[in-house]
Order: C-alpha cells, then sequence, then structure tokens
C-alpha cells in the first residue's frame, strides 16, 4: 500500500471547472487504489457519487492527506480547519494567483504520480493566533495562517492603538490599522500594504501599518516567537475589527487588549519535487524571468 491511502478533498464548487476537475481528481485517486474522501459539505452538493464523506472538522482523523481544489482563499479555510492534526496539505490551484496551490488541473496524472512515489518536497509553516480580552475576560480569538489584520470595519474613520512587543512598548499609533503576518502571508494583503516578503523557511513575522497617520511608520520584522499586545485606545469612537486571513472577523472594542502569538504546531504542505520559491515568485508577481549573467 502507498504512503496515502485515504485522500480527502475540500473544495468550493463556486465555478464549473471546479466540479469537473473535483471528478477527474476522485477518479484518478481510485484509478490509484486510493479511497478519497469527501469533505461534507462539498459531498452534499455531489449527491449520487458513492464515496466516503466526512465534516471538515472530522477530516483528519480519516485521511492520511487533504487535497485542496481551489484558491489560496480555500487552502487559507482549510489550513484553520486541519491545523491539529499532523497531515500533509496539497493545492490544486483553481484560483487566480495560487501561491499555496502548485498543482496544475490540467495535469493531474503528471504532476501528481511523482507524489504518490514519494517524490515531493514538504515544508512546514507556522500559524498564529489571536485572543481579545475584554476588562481582563476573553471576548474573541482566531487563528491564520497569512495574517491577523487589526482594521476599522465598515467605519473609514483611522484607529488609534498602543503596540507592546514582549511587553515592552513600541509606539502609539493612528491609523487604518496593522497587519500582523507570517511569512506564508508575506506575499498577500501585507505585501499590498508595502511590507516584505519573508522567505517561508524564516521563522518571523512581519508588522505593517496600514495608511499611518505618520509616515515614519514603517513595517518591522520580528522574531515569530515575540508575544504581541495591541491595546484599542479608549479615545475611539468606533469598534475596529480583527480579521483572521481576511475570512474570520472579530468585533473588538475601545479598550480591549489583542493578543497575538505563535500556534504551537505547523501545517505540512506537499510541493511537487521541482517547487521553487523564487520561481513562484517570478511567475505570480511578474518579475523579470529571463537570466543575463
Amino acid at each position: 500500500m502507498g504512503l496515502f491511502r485515504r485522500v480527502g478533498i475540500i473544495a468550493r464548487l463556486d465555478k464549473p471547472q471546479i466540479l469537473d476537475t473535483v471528478k477527474r481528481l476522485m477518479e484518478y485517486l481510485e484509478e490509484k487504489g486510493v479511497s478519497p474522501v469527501l469533505e461534507g459539505e462539498l459531498a452534499a452538493m455531489m449527491p449520487g457519487i458513492k464515496v466516503a464523506s466526512s465534516p471538515l472538522k472530522e477530516l483528519g482523523d480519516n485521511c492520511d492527506m487533504v487535497m485542496v481544489v481551489g484558491g489560496d482563499g480555500s487552502f487559507l479555510g482549510a489550513a484553520r480547519a486541519i491545523c491539529n492534526y499532523d497531515i500533509p496539505v496539497l493545492g490544486i490551484n483553481r484560483g487566480t494567483l495560487g501561491f499555496l496551490t502548485d498543482i496544475s488541473p490540467h495535469r493531474l496524472p503528471e504532476e501528481l504520480d511523482p507524489i504518490f512515489r514519494g517524490e515531493y518536497h514538504e515544508e512546514k509553516r507556522f500559524m498564529i493566533e489571536a485572543k481579545i480580552k475584554r476588562q481582563n475576560r476573553p471576548s474573541g480569538e482566531g487563528i491564520a495562517l497569512n495574517d491577523l489584520v487589526l482594521h476599522p470595519g465598515k467605519s473609514a474613520r483611522m484607529i488609534r492603538f498602543d503596540l507592546f512587543i514582549d511587553d515592552q512598548f513600541v509606539m502609539n499609533q493612528k491609523s487604518d490599522g496593522l497587519i500582523v503576518a507570517t511569512p506564508t502571508g508575506s506575499t498577500a494583503y501585507a505585501l499590498s500594504a508595502g511590507g516584505p516578503i519573508l522567505l517561508p523557511k524564516l521563522d518571523a513575522l512581519v508588522l505593517v501599518p496600514m495608511h499611518p497617520h505618520t509616515l515614519s511608520n514603517r513595517p518591522i520584522v520580528i522574531d515569530a516567537n515575540a508575544r504581541i499586545r495591541i491595546v484599542v485606545c479608549e479615545s475611539n469612537l468606533t469598534y475596529p475589527s480583527v480579521s483572521c486571513d481576511g475570512q474570520l472577523n472579530i468585533t473588538a472594542a475601545p479598550g480591549d487588549e489583542i493578543y497575538i502569538t505563535k500556534k504551537a504546531g505547523n501545517i505540512r504542505l506537499i510541493h511537487p519535487k521541482n517547487h521553487d520559491f523564487y520561481n513562484v515568485c517570478r511567475d505570480k508577481l511578474g518579475w523579470q524571468s529571463s537570466y543575463r549573467p
């Protein structure tokens, strides 16, 4: 029996071509003697397909690997759901950018065959978590693979907050918010806001101010094991939000304290053997691709 005997499949059927890819992936797995396990909501949208299914939060109990068909957004949601399971995740790109989803849907046999022979590159990515306290009591929490973002929510007002790192006061800032990004997320929203690209293997975080009122407030790269505390100043007239990967929002209030730390454990990403981060950057970010010695 091979390395992966049961493979979970996660997808959002918001595009017709995704359904086609899911069906071809299931056929490929069954031809390999691998049992596909559909995520529960996906299975409900494919009546008549007689394969095993599992609720998203239990998928890690029933599989040796998870494949995500979609874009980076789908991958991020899957990562948060299975982050407490020690199983690898592989992305099949049906999105637009595809920093996290390597496999081409048009070359499934050619690109998946080596992986099922054990010829692949595995990479570990860490996640971060936020816990919000209101009057010293928990009021919300969330995790992210890309980034945690403090932002004004529906208001157009700036936010004033105090930033502490490892209990040391860093600054009082008035801005549209703050992005706290992992190396994985440094090529996402943080990059659009002027932050640097961090290599995936770095054990670091980048803090990127969003349109700060003082232009000298610049991005800061810190140790990933640092403890970040953000205090939403009492003077704020609105209730800001903390966004987790842009998909989950937690409301904060003036006076709240937001604690951000590195989450225990890692997400295991599987890439093709020839995976090259710099090549991904050239392809996705439009860097000059010709080499002129």
